[in-house]
């Protein structure tokens, strides 16, 4: 699985990190870095969980930035 990480600056400056291929997985954080390890963690976690129910046969995962 490769999952795409989307970010985002909000007006109040904090990040926003996104992967849209995994609905409801976003993270903020104080800079780009933390939102990025924040969103990667929440991933992991769905990930595992839907690996824990078989809703996933391939297991091989990875991020990138954009």
């Amino acid at each position: 699985m490769n999952f795409k990480i989307e970010f985002d600056r909000e007006t109040d400056g904090r990040w926003i990190a996104e992967i849209a291929d995994l609905p409801g997985v976003l993270a903020y954080g104080a800079t780009r870095d933390e939102a990025e390890a924040a969103v990667e963690a929440l991933a992991l976690r769905v990930i595992a969980d839907r690996i824990e129910n078989e809703k996933v046969g391939q297991k091989s995962i990875s991020f990138a930035t954009t």
